[in-house]
């Protein structure tokens, strides 16, 4: 059986910008791939073409099975897709958006309106269903959106930044959304301009960077890949920072960093560098409220692949 998406070698320039330049896709049914980058690096244009909206100009891509240039009508039979911005008509009520959708592809006005009612059930939005778009908020214009995605319950959703502009708990909403879709056996592909969705969310994720990609893996494995992990301390006594800091610079692979006023952190090679500072600092007798190893963030491994730093981001996150 194909894979649900894959993509090989696929370019697209617009002008003398090289948008794309040669990436390849692979995500199996029923899985999710985050795809991240900096603001132009490829993510949207990538989507725009899986999703029929764009030619490439070199490579090919295939939907279930189906190339997206020469049997585009087909593979958008099998698709959903969720702009950046919602895209409902805002001078329809939310039953009727989700309607014309479903009639747009071609069922029956009365399956229509079951299928609309189900998915304006299973979004929260049935006490919203009979009023007009533009008296609703960004996060339920948000989730209308998402129902009209899933209006033919597509095989593969396309989720290009979906929670841009939503406030913590509204993303949080989408987010369960998305699980309940995967549950179903949807595969998604999910471009993100925040790092801990893709985290929460992906099973893998590729990130790109000038229109390549500069790696794939799980979220586990592109922490491992940057290298060594984290130690963080934090004296019980505020003034002991100082000792702190001498006994780390001793065992760290680079000079540690304050985070917080009372915590310091640094890398360090292996997990037996724990149990060294540990017995380090009770022969300094220094006591600790807190003492922990981590893998990298996954906003660590990004600036760290992409040479962007936290200075760079974008006001709502660096992957925009």
């Amino acid at each position: 059986m194909p894979a649900a998406i894959e993509a090989h070698g696929l370019i697209k320039r617009f002008g003398k910008t090289t948008a794309l330049d040669g990436i390849d896709i692979t995500v199996e049914e029923g899985r999710v791939l985050g795809v991240l980058g900096p603001n132009g690096a490829g993510k949207t244009t990538a989507v725009r073409i899986l999703a029929t909206l764009l030619k490439p100009d070199g490579g090919t891509a295939t939907v279930s099975g189906l190339d997206v240039v020469h049997q585009a009508t087909a593979v958008r039979r099998k698709i959903g897709l969720t702009g950046q911005f919602a895209s409902v008509d805002e001078d329809l009520t939310g039953m009727q958006n989700l309607v014309m959708i479903g009639q747009l592809l071609d069922l029956s006005t009365r399956q229509a309106k079951v299928r609309a009612a189900e998915l304006l059930a299973e979004f929260d939005l049935t006490d919203a269903a009979g009023r007009l778009a533009k008296t609703y908020s960004g996060g339920m214009r948000r989730r209308l959106d998402l129902s009209a995605s899933l209006i033919g319950r597509p095989a593969v959703v396309y989720l290009d930044e979906p929670t841009t502009g939503l406030d913590p708990a509204k993303r949080d909403d989408v987010w369960d959304m998305i699980r309940v879709l995967v549950k179903q056996g949807t595969t998604i592909l999910l471009t993100t301009q925040y790092l801990e969705e893709a985290d929460a969310l992906a099973n893998e994720i590729t990130v790109i960077d000038h229109g390549s990609i500069i790696a794939h893996d799980t979220p586990q494995g592109l922490k491992r890949q940057v290298g060594g992990q984290t130690l963080e301390v934090r004296p019980t006594d505020v003034t002991s920072l100082p000792r702190v800091r001498e006994l780390l610079v001793r065992y760290g692979t680079r000079e540690p960093e304050q985070p917080a006023p009372d915590l310091l952190s640094v890398s360090v090679a292996s997990e037996s560098a724990m149990t060294t500072v540990v017995a380090a600092l009770a022969a300094e007798n220094i006591s600790v409220s807190e003492l922990s190893l981590r893998l990298p963030s996954l906003d660590e491994v990004f600036y760290s692949l992409t040479g962007q730093t936290k200075k760079d981001e974008t006001p709502n996150g660096a992957a925009a």
